[in-house]
């Protein structure tokens, strides 16, 4: 075999286990952003979501998850003199919208998408945690912000999904750009805090894009930042769980 047609079969081989690794992680809802063509052949990773002015200098203690890690934020910072098993109640602050003045998402949509994730919050770190509505000992503060998010176009969204030829066409999208077809997106901060004290605990921002599941069918206008703020109550709920913060008994809420 000449060393033309090598290159290629070994070309055609690497571009069928990308699509294949990229059909694969299609499956789920919601996904990270990838990296564009040329981010993939430097060997970079997406850029990940700018300071807003949300968290402030804290931004710049922000580092990227080690290689190989998973379900992490595009950035995070864990202080590591943080006393999380002296925590065992939690404060959810109001979820504010920080975003260009040039944002193409409406007031309205705004205050709803905000909304959305607040209560998203309460709901899961609810099921695990005291939820208070008080500042006091034990209890961490968790602020969070959107910093902005796109719209899917749900009828082609449907059909690049369906559709065996245009499902295809949106995977080899993903590998081009990072993103799927016709998706929305969202991207958003978080930091915990003393709620008494206001030490930084952890900070972290990230940014989901639409996945290629068949569960995404029929979704919505926002659906896909819908599931990337269900993405991230769950994994908050997870981290604190792993950092040491004492869950309630019960799983129910409370005020003080």
């Amino acid at each position: 075999m000449c060393k033309k047609s090598r290159n290629l079969k070994s070309a055609m081989g690497l571009a069928s286990i990308l699509l294949a690794g990229l059909l694969l992680a299609g499956c789920a809802q919601t996904v990270a952003p990838g990296p564009n063509i040329i981010e993939r052949a430097k060997g970079e990773t997406p850029e990940a979501p700018a300071s807003t002015g949300f968290l402030g200098s804290d931004y710049s203690l922000l580092t990227p998850p080690a290689a190989g890690t998973d379900q992490q934020a595009m950035l995070r910072y864990v202080n590591p003199s943080a006393s999380w098993g002296s925590y065992n109640k939690v404060m959810v602050a109001p979820v504010t919208y920080w975003a260009s003045d040039d944002s193409k998402v409406s007031a309205a949509d705004q205050q709803a998408l905000c909304n959305y994730m607040y209560n998203v919050l309460v709901t899961d770190l609810g099921k695990t945690f005291v939820i208070v509505d008080q500042p006091g000992p034990g209890v961490i503060k968790v602020s969070a912000a959107l910093t902005d998010a796109t719209s899917a176009v749900p009828v082609l969204r449907s059909v690049s999904v369906v559709v065996p030829q245009a499902r295809a066409l949106s995977v080899i999208k993903m590998a081009a750009t990072g993103t799927y077809a016709f998706v929305g997106s969202a991207q958003g901060a978080i930091k915990f805090n003393d709620s008494l004290s206001g030490q930084l605990l952890a900070a972290a921002v990230d940014k989901r894009v639409g996945g290629a599941s068949i569960k995404n069918v029929d979704v919505w206008q926002w659906g896909d930042a819908d599931n990337a703020m269900n993405y991230w109550g769950n994994l908050i709920d997870q981290r604190l769980v792993s950092w040491g913060v004492q869950p309630s008994s019960g799983g129910a809420a409370a005020s003080n």
